[in-house]
């Protein structure tokens, strides 16, 4: 059978982060990466059709974002997808998710406020709130049996502090994996309410959800507290298409949207989008969710080989499965050996690019966080040079 997602397609020479500036990161260049949050996988045909399509045109204007076609594609992406009600009029263009998130704190806090962030989190996260003027309240998730849970109680306790002002949400959670439930998000909607604190929302992998999860939008379950509630996200994870550019997200608080656009138009001076980005999106939720399916599959496949792996190779880590990502969050606390030390052993013994939960903010154990987004040579590849590297440390 012909998988589109096995083809072996060599990105070295593309100026790609993940391959072409691997030492930034690792600190030499011939290791195999499994590093930054993109695939090694072709785009859908649909979305090369049409970039090839305008590529023809050979005109590259400025591109407008504000219209139906491209708001349409998001509200029925999420109608087939997610059985979700989403409102055109909350649908704003942002150059990406990273962007929005930093405008919206922007927006929503003053110097000294407390923002709430769920750890392990989202490296991009902790540069975010250590360059804006808040603090950064860490609500630690419970870990037990390779499953994490929300801590409500000290949820509850960071978010009952006066200066507390934004819940920075991830929803799926990396780089846990876990997919907030419908039941969890209307307990931290609540709480969220009843302490008057804004939630905004990192939902850019909803796409990529397995078996029997459903990513839930946390503007279903947002009811009277709507207009305190702020999802940001992109197709670029979904298509595997971070550098054509683009994000988008929902605000329906009309006078923070009519913010948001004011500093991203006529001071940040970002709020022309790219004609590539735009494509995708319109191209991508309109013809291609049978790629997202098989995408999916794929990745899910890849995530039984790591676990079978592990089981039969590497008894001493854990791994299970997660709920959603292309990221394989690995317990090595069994170890018993420093980060700094397994990062050695996996860099100049196996090399091989596996980034550290350090990076995340996991300061309990020892963990790593694995990109399966990737041929299965490739994977089998890596986890050989995983066994290697833990076989040296033993």
């Amino acid at each position: 059978m012909n998988n589109r997602f096995d083809r072996i397609i060599n990105r070295k020479g593309t100026y790609s982060t993940q391959w072409d500036y691997i030492e930034d990161r690792f600190g030499r260049n011939d290791i195999l990466p499994f590093s930054i949050s993109d695939m090694d996988f072709q785009a859908p045909p649909e979305i090369l059709n049409t970039i090839r399509d305008h590529t023809d045109h050979g005109i590259f204007g400025y591109t407008r974002w504000n219209h139906d076609t491209f708001k349409y594609a998001i509200v029925d992406w999420y109608q087939k997808r997610f059985s979700a009600k989403v409102h055109k009029e909350w649908i704003v263009y942002s150059p990406s998710v990273v962007y929005s998130i930093s405008k919206l704190i922007e927006i929503l806090t003053e110097e000294n406020d407390n923002i709430i962030l769920q750890i392990p989190a989202y490296d991009a996260f902790f540069k975010q709130i250590g360059n804006s003027r808040c603090n950064l309240f860490r609500n630690r998730l419970m870990y037990k049996d390779g499953h994490y849970e929300l801590d409500l109680i000290d949820l509850e306790s960071k978010l009952s502090h006066p200066r507390s002002k934004v819940l920075l949400l991830c929803n799926p959670h990396n780089p846990t994996g876990r997919v907030w439930k419908r039941s969890e998000l209307v307990k931290v909607v609540n709480l969220c309410e009843q302490y008057n604190v804004k939630i905004i929302s990192d939902d850019i992998h909803m796409d990529i959800v397995y078996e029997d999860h459903s990513y839930v939008p946390i503007t279903d379950v947002s009811n009277n507290y709507l207009e305190n509630v702020f999802i940001c996200t992109s197709a670029s994870k979904t298509f595997n298409t971070p550098s054509l550019g683009g994000s988008y997200a929902f605000i329906p608080n009309e006078k923070i949207k009519d913010k948001f656009i004011a500093l991203m138009k006529n001071r940040d001076g970002v709020s022309s989008a790219t004609i590539f980005g735009v494509l995708s999106v319109i191209e991508g939720y309109n013809q291609a969710g049978y790629w997202v399916d098989e995408l999916r599959s794929h990745l899910y496949e890849n995530m039984k080989i790591v676990k079978t792996f592990i089981e039969s190779e590497l008894p001493i880590l854990k791994f299970n499965i997660p709920e959603s990502t292309y990221l394989a969050w690995i317990d090595c606390t069994g170890l018993k050996v420093t980060n700094q030390k397994l990062q050695e052993a996996l860099v100049n013994k196996g090399k091989v690019g596996i980034m550290s939960g350090e990076v995340y903010g996991q300061k309990d154990g020892c963990f790593l966080r694995m990109n399966i987004g990737c041929p299965q040579e490739k994977l089998v590849m890596g986890l050989e040079r995983l066994k290697k590297s833990v076989d040296y440390v033993q």
